[in-house]
Order: C-alpha cells, then sequence, then structure tokens
C-alpha cells in the first residue's frame, strides 16, 4: 500500500511539473500574438481532467514566468489568476458543451485585465488600477476573442488527447 501512494505521489509530481511546463512552452510560443494564448484552455483541460495535478501545473508555470520575465508587480497577479480560473473550470468540470467553455474562457478574457489590476490598484491607489484597467481593454477584447477562437477550435481534440493521457498515467 505505501509503495502505491509513493508511486501515485511521483506521478503527480511528474504530471505537475510536465503540464506546469507545457503552459509556459505554448505561452513564449504564442508570446508574438497579442493576448492570443493557449494557457487559458490548458489550464481549464487541466482543471477538468487533472484536478490533483492542477495546483503543482500551476506553481511551475508561475514560478518560471518569474524566473523569466522577472518577478514584477505583473506576476503577483498570476497567483491569484490562473487558480481562479481553474477553480470555476473544476466546478463546472462536469459540463461537456463546446460553446459554455468557449463563453468561459471569453468572458476570461475580457475580466483578465480587470483581475490584473488589482496589484496595481493597491500599489498605486484606485485610481493606478482603474488606469491599468481601461488601458489594456483593446487587449482584453484580444484574449477574449482568441480564448473562443481556440476553445471553438481546440477544445474537443485537446481534451480528447488529455483523456487518453489521464487513462495511462492514472
Amino acid at each position: 500500500m505505501e509503495k502505491r501512494k509513493t508511486n501515485t505521489a511521483l506521478k503527480d509530481l511528474i504530471l505537475s511539473g510536465l503540464f506546469g511546463a507545457l503552459l509556459l512552452a505554448v505561452q513564449v510560443v504564442l508570446a508574438p500574438l497579442p493576448n492570443v494564448e493557449l494557457v487559458s484552455l490548458l489550464v481549464a483541460l487541466y482543471a477538468i481532467e487533472f484536478p490533483r495535478q492542477i495546483p503543482g501545473a500551476l506553481a511551475v508555470f508561475v514560478l518560471l514566468e518569474g524566473l523569466i520575465y522577472g518577478f514584477g508587480i505583473w506576476w503577483v497577479m498570476y497567483l491569484y489568476v490562473w487558480p481562479l480560473l481553474a477553480a470555476v473550470c473544476w466546478l463546472f468540470r462536469r459540463t461537456d458543451s463546446v460553446l459554455f467553455w468557449a463563453a468561459v474562457l471569453g468572458v476570461f478574457g475580457l475580466m483578465f485585465g480587470a483581475l490584473c489590476a488589482i496589484p496595481y490598484a493597491v500599489a498605486g491607489g484606485l485610481a493606478a488600477g482603474i488606469a491599468y484597467w481601461v488601458s489594456g481593454i483593446p487587449f482584453d477584447l484580444l484574449h477574449c476573442g482568441g480564448n473562443v477562437v481556440l476553445a471553438l477550435v481546440l477544445f474537443r481534440p485537446l481534451r480528447g488527447g488529455i483523456k487518453r493521457i489521464h487513462e495511462k498515467a492514472v
């Protein structure tokens, strides 16, 4: 029994690391496109199919982001924005509608700037937070559109692939 627990913990650790690294890889590859990213979709899918591994995956992703891009005020938002998305997706994990997930990820894209403005409002005052949010609205619109399109096109094939990984890994 003890060996089985160790094997499960080791699998969880390995999958968390791999998933976190994949989040970083897709973020870096798509970085030239303004606010078009696969991270939101992958976080949703990991939360649905691999809820035990998502905290570790997000920890790896957020830490690597800070190591690569620096631990500025922008980094603080990653500590709550991605776990919030994962929690919302986990709550609705039994929903299979691609349109539903496209809507969830679209709303997340629209709200991203407002959520990310919180550290700026704390550090610089409410006016600084509002200015940060308002100046980023065009990017939030792109984020929303990108998330919707990617979810509509990739949700089913990626979920199928992740389910196959889950069947083999667990």
